[in-house]
């Protein structure tokens, strides 16, 4: 009697259960307005088609496992450099020694309006004369099978990601391709080509300023020639005329001084060019300058432009004499241009000298050993989620169709949305 009891209590209870699903059917067939039905009522609805939605689930999974495992493998490889930085050079301390051009130390220190080296060093590595560089080394137009030299760039940048931290100040290379080996290759070219354009360009601050002095001190060095071969004329045509102590004293504190004002306008002209009028910098210097005319306005007199020809008074030499003491002036003047514009020219190449590479690599790229793309731990999850959700969406509205189908006016209202959505020959 125990088994054919159990039997019949698993009966009892099976039909009891199909009641209760009957109950619920009926609810949603029979209840006067839609908005009644329960959640508990959507997921018997979804308990009826648990298998076809395991299955399928499982069959979409292990489709999008195949399709991943043979799409082709894309590989990421980084490169992590260290910008130039624009830190205050030897030459600022050195500077700040020479007396009335003390100020050139701020010129030094405060660069040249470089206002983020990461940004500079990002512009220049996107630059169109690193890319085509790239494209010509890697042959990239036939990896990329583009026919033009612009399409091939445009391929090597989506190809290729560059930014920075702003935490850390570090820039990052980031190049993906189908080999691993290539990719380290390609983000390593980056920097290569970087070196190779920033060799002709004067990019750091010390780079700058030995530019700049370079060019001043060959035009002293022209002037300086220019006067000595003056000078030797003159002495063809006077003879060498030898000037007493005080004479020469005071040519050579004349010149001295015209030096001091000529190298000091030239600071200040730089010093505009990045700096406002109310730079504190800028305003020194002026004042320096001012203080310079005026000394060199008391040692000529208190009345003598310090643009005019600033001589010793005529009565203390021989007419024939002047003509040389004012070449002899204007040599002892270019050699004090000459021998301040040198000295701030090796500080410059010290500073540059010292400063080394353009931009450091921390971490030089490597091929990497896992792949980038395509992800099977996003992609997998990504595809069986999406397809769970559009099966559930599907299963409830054809549930909803064919219980729509049995009440007569849902299934006129179904009758009027399809003639709706029918495309009339007259309408298209």
């Amino acid at each position: 009697m125990g088994p054919v009891r159990e039997s019949r209590e698993k009966f009892e209870e099976k039909v009891e259960r199909t009641q209760v699903e009957d109950r619920a059917v009926d609810t949603l067939e029979g209840a006067e307005a839609p908005n009644q039905v329960s959640l508990l009522d959507i997921l018997i609805v979804l308990g009826r088609q648990k298998t076809f939605l395991l299955v399928s689930t499982a069959a979409i999974a292990i489709s999008a496992l195949a399709v991943t495992l043979l799409i082709p493998k894309k590989y990421t490889a980084v490169t992590t450099v260290l910008p130039s930085q624009q830190n205050s050079s030897v030459s600022a301390a050195l500077l700040s020694q020479m007396g009335n051009l003390g100020a050139l130390g701020s010129l030094a220190g405060s660069g040249l309006g470089v206002k983020n080296p990461a940004d500079m060093t990002i512009s220049l590595l996107k630059s169109r004369s690193v890319e085509d560089a790239l494209v010509r080394r890697f042959d990239l137009m036939k990896l990329y099978k583009e026919k033009r030299m612009s399409d091939a760039r445009k391929a090597l940048e989506d190809h290729c990601t560059i930014d920075s931290n702003v935490k850390d100040g570090l820039v990052r290379i980031a190049v993906e391709d189908h080999s691993p080996e290539r990719a380290a290759e390609m983000a390593n070219g980056y920097v290569e080509e970087y070196r190779a354009i920033s060799a002709r360009l004067a990019i750091t601050e010390a780079s700058q300023r030995r530019l700049f002095f370079e060019q001043q001190l060959e035009q002293a060095k022209s002037n300086l020639a220019t006067a000595e071969e003056t000078l030797k004329t003159a002495e063809q045509k006077t003879g060498m005329i030898q000037l007493d102590s005080q004479t020469k004293a005071l040519i050579e504190s004349v010149a001295k001084l015209k030096a001091e004002i000529a190298t000091q306008e030239v600071l200040i002209r730089s010093m505009s060019s990045y700096a406002t009028a109310k730079n504190p910098d800028l305003q020194r210097a002026r004042e320096q300058l001012a203080a310079l005319q005026e000394q060199l306005r008391a040692l000529a007199g208190s009345k003598a432009d310090v643009n005019a020809d600033v001589i010793v008074p005529r009565g203390k030499l021989p007419e024939a004499g002047l003509d040389y003491v004012r070449k002899l002036r204007d040599v002892k003047y270019y050699e004090l241009i000459f021998e301040l514009l040198a000295k701030q020219f090796e500080m410059a190449k010290l500073d540059e000298a010292r400063e080394g590479a353009v931009i450091q690599v921390v971490d030089p790229a490597v091929p990497p050993d896992r792949k980038s793309f395509p992800k099977v731990s996003i992609i997998v999850p990504a595809v069986s989620i999406s397809w769970v959700l559009l099966a559930i969406f599907g299963i409830l509205l054809r549930e909803g169709i064919a219980r729509a189908k049995k009440r007569p006016e849902d299934l006129q209202r179904l009758q009027m949305l399809k003639t709706l959505w029918q495309f009339d020959s007259r309408e298209s």
